[in-house]
């Protein structure tokens, strides 16, 4: 996801031009998932990591169409049991609520009412973050390490290389307790878990 934190936003100068309110600023160890989720009146698509919030920084037209993309795929080749998401909280406890850009959840969680801002880790099958400039590390090293260590069992990282798509696709290795690598997929991403799937990324930011 394409995010800024406060520290960014502090040091780019854009604090001189309006006084942030007193909830930007977190409390000593950080603000926790329920302390975030009470927030109101917080930028769309705010996420939390390791008690911090990050705000939402301008997307690519790349980022918005590899989102869709995705998720259009995903949710029209998933089976009955399962559904595509886009861009919805995912309450890991703790200090961890954030947002992947795509995911796969169960039916059941998918059409429940409540909770109804956000998904539990034991919802979530699969979580995918598009990687911006100013999210490598976070999606890279801190993001899937906590999806990791709230049994997510599979994640993708997607990242844009001389305007060819590429996605990582790992799986959580039960004996290690780590994310292993199964494949690179550039221009063709076909796997068979979660289930069956099959997209052509050249198609990323093609008229359909």
């Amino acid at each position: 996801m394409s995010a800024q934190s406060v520290e960014a936003i502090a040091e780019s100068g854009h604090m001189d031009a309006a006084p942030l309110p007193d909830w930007v600023i977190p409390p000593p160890g950080g603000f926790t998932a329920d302390d975030f989720l009470r927030m109101r009146g917080l930028p769309r698509h705010t996420e939390l990591v390791d008690g911090g919030l990050v705000f939402v920084s301008p997307q690519r037209k790349w980022h918005v169409r590899v989102i869709n993309l995705l998720r259009d795929e995903l949710a029209r080749q998933a089976p009955e049991d399962l559904c595509a998401d886009r861009e919805m909280t995912v309450k890991l406890g703790g200090r961890q609520a954030p947002e992947p850009d795509v995911l796969i959840v169960s039916a059941e969680a998918y059409e429940r009412d409540e909770p109804s801002t956000y998904y539990l880790p034991e919802d979530v099958l699969l979580a995918v973050e598009a990687v911006s400039p100013d999210s490598e590390i976070r999606d890279r090293e801190t993001k899937p390490r906590r999806y990791r260590e709230a049994g997510i069992k599979h994640y993708w990282r997607v990242e844009e290389d001389e305007g060819r798509t590429i996605v990582y696709v790992y799986e959580l290795e039960p004996a290690s307790d780590a994310y292993a690598l199964t494949g690179i997929h550039h221009d063709q991403l076909k796997v068979t878990v979660p289930f069956d799937i099959e997209i052509d990324l050249t198609a990323v930011g093609k008229r359909r």
